[in-house]
């Protein structure tokens, strides 16, 4: 089933290096061609022998073996369809998430722009330290997270690695579902800024998360991906970054014509101050200030109005979908089928904001989706890269 697909393993310095044996076994079995890169803390664990006669090629350690004038690195994250980091230690984790190519597998990581799938295995300790999980969270990869169970270290708890069969599974679904392939998704994120004076503004909790996870699904889905965010982002796709609700409005109508999926996740002020001071507003002796709005284009409604007059009739399937988001702190159902009628988009994502468990800043959340039919559908609390998953597959059936 991997046949033609080149998976490159990067094996780092922890006790279930021995693991990865049964894995390269799997992968060439399915006909895959494996390469194996290890840090050299990880030849304390798995000699470079076996490696080599499991995967049937050499195995890369050092930094700067160069061969046919082109820096190794760069080979193989030319040559690999998808990296493979298991067991992937706290330290690599960390030295990928900052940037730091300090041995040939980081560096690799650092220059690979195709699917990378990263399987941790530590001490729980070191699994449940904060600056772990802040590295965690900045990396745009499928981390398959560690079972829970007895350690090699004496401790009980999370950070087993996750069995091989797993991350076989995962290797299979990113290298050969690719349902969104030939297609344009534009995805909003972030909440607009709306400037008061040169110092202060208005803007809301939007955290950007939801609306990143989808981005970065449909990019691994196969989908062309352009995300415009208020959010400073880096990614392998089109990202455009925006402020205001204008300014979104702006780069969301010059995407409408060319794209298949419009989803509009990002937290677009209602309003806006009608006219912005030039200079910092100085405090004066009253108690009160008072600042007059004016409300923002209704951005969702509007490209839902653009939809219908577009194409007659005949032409209506190949126009774009459009997906809008709700965020409601009461009488979640209700409001969700009062503004999926009032805007006219093809499907609704609802959120409850009153819950202090998903939604802004949470990398977890709970959602509703309704569609333009009538049908209603429930994704029960998960972390926002399988409700994106699912979000996907329930638009796209």
């Amino acid at each position: 089933m991997l046949s033609g697909k080149t998976i490159l393993v990067g094996i780092t310095g922890g006790i279930a290096a021995y693991k990865i044996c049964g894995l390269i076994r799997m992968y060439k079995r399915a006909n895959a061609n494996v390469l194996v890169v290890c840090t050299p803390n990880a030849m304390n664990f798995v000699t470079r022998l076996t490696l080599q006669n499991l995967s049937q090629n050499e195995v890369a350690v050092e930094e700067f073996d160069v061969k046919d004038f082109k820096p190794e690195h760069i080979s193989y994250a030319d040559q690999a369809d998808i990296m493979v980091i298991a067991p992937a230690t706290a330290n690599t984790i960390s030295k990928i998430a900052q940037g730091i190519c300090d041995n040939l597998l980081t560096s690799i990581a650092c220059a690979f722009t195709k699917p990378v799938i990263v399987a941790p295995a530590m001490n729980c300790n070191m699994w449940e330290n904060p600056i772990l999980q802040e590295n965690l969270n900045k990396l745009h990869y499928e981390i398959l997270e560690p079972d829970s169970g007895y350690l090699a270290c004496g401790y009980e708890g999370k950070g087993r690695l996750c069995s091989i069969e797993k991350i076989f599974d995962k290797t299979v679904e990113l290298l050969t579902y690719k349902p969104l392939s030939g297609k344009k998704i534009v995805i909003t994120s972030g909440g607009t800024i709306e400037d008061i004076d040169p110092v202060r503004y208005i803007s809301n909790y939007s955290s950007g998360k939801m609306g990143l996870a989808l981005a970065d699904t449909a990019k691994n889905l196969g989908a062309e991906v352009t995300l415009i965010t208020t959010k400073n982002v880096s990614r392998k796709y089109n990202v455009i970054k925006v402020k205001s609700a204008l300014d979104m409005k702006s780069a969301v109508e010059k995407e409408f014509e060319n794209s298949d999926c419009i989803i509009m996740a990002a937290a677009v002020a209602d309003y806006r101050v009608k006219e912005i001071s030039p200079q910092k507003m100085k405090k004066t002796s009253e108690d009160e200030v008072t600042l007059t709005l004016v409300k923002n284009p209704d951005i969702l409604k509007n490209l839902c109005s653009k939809k219908k007059k577009s194409c007659p009739p005949a032409l209506l399937p190949s126009e774009p979908l459009i997906v809008g988001f709700c965020a409601e702190s009461e009488n979640l159902i209700e409001n969700a089928k009062e503004k999926i009628r009032k805007k006219g988009c093809d499907f609704l994502i609802a959120n409850d904001i009153s819950r202090k468990d998903i939604g802004f800043s949470s990398d977890y959340n709970e959602v509703t989706i309704l569609d333009k039919n009538g049908g209603m559908k429930k994704l029960e609390r998960a972390d926002k890269m399988t409700i994106a998953k699912q979000i996907f597959k329930e638009i796209y059936g």
